[in-house]
């Protein structure tokens, strides 16, 4: 559905959160300024890096704002204060290291237009052909739209233990999703605001899932919009495997099902992911150069989620109040383990 033909153009924000290398934030905001879809504005949030240069090269883009934090508040704090600072209708949550086409946006909006039950979409997501030896594959960080299995433990469409999958249109019509990428996803403004938007205590990873659970257990839909592709660098904040992803990934996907898994799920489920953080720990033990950094990064996980208890209980008690669907229909249709199932 081409937008121009809508009644309504609602306003759009793209907040971009900013850590480092201008080099690939120029790339993205002179991509983004091919997007035909107005009214648009752009928010480039610098968390914290105190570089002079980032106003005048923000500058050069019309329509371009920037909002200086005086300190590094991570992706999920970052996208906070850029939607505090924004009054659009529609928010766009994405990553510094992407690249768009003309028409990315006009097809997310006409996807939200049609349901108003639509809390948060997510574009198809590709590695940029020139990492990929000119192939058209799908990107690590959120390929063709996140899901979860009953662990709780997330993955991807188009994504696997082998890698990536080709794009060969295999996943060309709409999907309901459990989550959508953070590396770009589209919100109803109205939706993330009632529900507290991003967690900040997750700081950077999986801040996105928790949300969109968030959105689900109130009784919003989160879809994917394959019609819209964005192509992604990948690993601009943390490598793969590297010690410190491996600590935040580890310790926010304990949290998010500490707040949003029902009683009954926790009783199942805790003590089965416990019992596989523990082999985590010793997989990652004789794994590699790094393995007792990345061993040591999980214990770190499971003793800060155990510090943060008291305040995650709370915000527990906030989300389960909003609760609108029970876990049964909630992961209807998904996998026990992802894990397992291989």
């Amino acid at each position: 559905m081409d937008i121009s033909v809508a009644v309504a153009y609602p306003t759009v924000e793209v907040v971009i959160p900013h850590y480092r290398d201008a080099g690939r934030l120029e790339r993205c905001l002179d991509s983004l300024s091919k997007t035909r879809y107005r009214p648009l504005g752009i928010l480039v949030v610098d968390n914290g890096s105190g570089k002079p240069e980032l106003e005048k090269l923000v500058s050069r883009f019309p329509g371009v704002r920037l909002l200086s934090l005086p300190a590094n508040r991570g992706y999920a704090g970052g996208c906070n204060a850029g939607a505090g600072a924004s009054g659009s209708e529609y928010l766009v949550f994405m990553n510094d290291d992407t690249r768009h086409e003309p028409g990315w946006l006009e097809e997310l909006v006409s996807a939200a237009q049609r349901d108003r039950r639509i809390a948060a979409l997510q574009p198809k997501i590709l590695s940029l052909p020139e990492h990929e030896k000119g192939r058209q594959v799908f990107d690590h960080a959120g390929a063709a739209g996140g899901m979860i299995d009953r662990l709780g433990y997330p993955w991807c469409y188009g994504r696997n233990f082998s890698g990536v999958e080709a794009d060969n249109g295999q996943y060309n019509r709409p999907k309901e999703l459990f989550w959508a990428s953070g590396a770009a996803m589209l919100v109803r403004r109205d939706v993330f605001e009632s529900l507290g938007g991003f967690d900040d205590s997750f700081f950077m990873h999986m801040e996105e899932i928790d949300l969109c659970w968030r959105m689900r257990l109130a009784g919003y839909r989160v879809m994917s919009a394959p019609s819209s592709v964005v192509w992604h660098e990948g690993g601009a904040s943390l490598a793969q495997g590297s010690p410190e992803k491996i600590y935040y990934n580890h310790r926010n996907n304990l949290l998010m099902l500490l707040k949003n898994m029902s009683l009954s799920s926790l009783v199942a489920v805790l003590p089965v992911r416990l019992f596989l953080e523990g082999g985590s720990a010793l997989f990652y033990l004789f794994k590699g150069p790094d393995g007792i950094s990345c061993s040591l990064s999980v214990l770190r996980a499971l003793r800060d989620v155990l510090l943060r208890l008291p305040e995650t209980l709370d915000g527990r008690k906030l989300v389960q109040a909003l609760r609108k669907k029970d876990d049964r229909a909630l992961f209807s249709g998904l996998p026990f383990s992802v894990f397992f199932r291989r």
